[in-house]
């Protein structure tokens, strides 16, 4: 299995790479993705994509989120984000609503792809 993680990434964390807790989280990652009868989303290729498309310094926020997905094909490795053209999950939805409430945006977006969050911090 192959991810993409940006090379600011991979020096902040270079020393937990080596830490047991990490070896043992990959091991059962791997095992995960590697057993045809358990679904894993995102894409194993995708896991670190917000690594990916964020560098370490330029980081402002960080969502966390608890089974934010409702189906297949729509996590892409960002927390709540969704590939365009994919329905929006409920929870993104919701955060949606909230930011329109929150600072008055005139509508709520339609598009799910948050790569543009992530490439802003």
């Amino acid at each position: 299995m192959e991810v993409k993680i940006d090379n600011t990434w991979r020096t902040a964390l270079s020393r937990q790479w080596e830490e047991p807790y990490f070896k043992d989280l990959t091991d059962f990652v791997r095992e995960r993705y590697s057993n045809p009868a358990i679904t894993v989303y995102p894409p194993a290729r995708k896991i670190f994509a917000a690594f990916d498309q964020c560098p370490f310094n330029m980081v402002k926020v960080v969502i966390i989120g608890q089974d934010p997905y409702h189906g297949p094909n729509q996590a892409n490795g960002l927390c709540f984000s969704v590939n365009s053209g994919v329905p929006l999950p409920p929870s993104l939805l919701n955060i949606f609503k909230e930011i329109k409430d929150d600072i008055g945006l005139p509508e709520v977006p339609t598009d799910g792809d948050l790569s543009r969050w992530a490439k802003q911090g």
